[in-house]
């Protein structure tokens, strides 16, 4: 099977933009610029926002072992002792299946052990061991050094407003 040239798969308002150097390449903008800046939809940019907040927090945690996954599901256990794996799963935002495989490594490694619920036998609870309180302490310290990053610039009004819109945004199309 031939493919098709870049002519051909190339959208129309890919045609319009801006040629590089290099005869018949489409420059990417770079995040902060055209459509990936102020002028791109909001969805988009809170995407954006959280790609480089995710990317630069696995490289903050690499050297620990962990995964941001990882932290999410540690953070909540955390919060929450004695969640279910599909408990987990809904407050991580991550698929059953992704969270069954992060449980298994954590307990692998002694971060979280697994009880069976008092009424519900079939469920399985997990809490956090003290070597996982212990993973979790050395990861919470570089995420808080993140978060400062995030915040920086912003006065406490203008955070407590932002952390109000986003929680907001949550609630309202959970509704939905």
């Amino acid at each position: 099977m031939s493919r098709k040239s870049a002519g051909i798969t190339r959208s129309k308002t890919a045609r319009k933009t801006p040629m590089s150097a290099d005869e018949g390449t489409v420059r990417v903008p770079a995040p902060g610029e055209g459509k990936r800046g102020e002028q791109g939809y909001l969805g988009y940019l809170l995407r954006q926002a959280h790609a480089a907040v995710r990317l630069t927090m696995e490289r903050t945690l690499a050297d620990l072992g962990v995964t941001s996954p990882q932290f999410a599901v540690l953070t909540m256990l955390k919060a929450y002792p004695g969640l279910s794996g599909a408990d987990v799963a809904r407050l991580t935002f991550l698929t059953p299946l992704t969270v069954g495989v992060i449980i298994r490594n954590l307990e692998r490694d002694g971060a979280i052990v697994m009880t069976p619920h008092p009424i519900h036998g079939r469920i399985q609870q997990w809490t956090l061991t003290s070597r996982g309180a212990t993973l979790l302490k050395a990861c919470r310290e570089r995420v808080i050094a993140l978060e400062k990053r995030l915040a920086k610039g912003l006065d406490e009004k203008a955070e407590i407003s932002i952390r109000r819109w986003l929680a907001g945004i949550a609630a309202d199309l959970h509704e939905n």
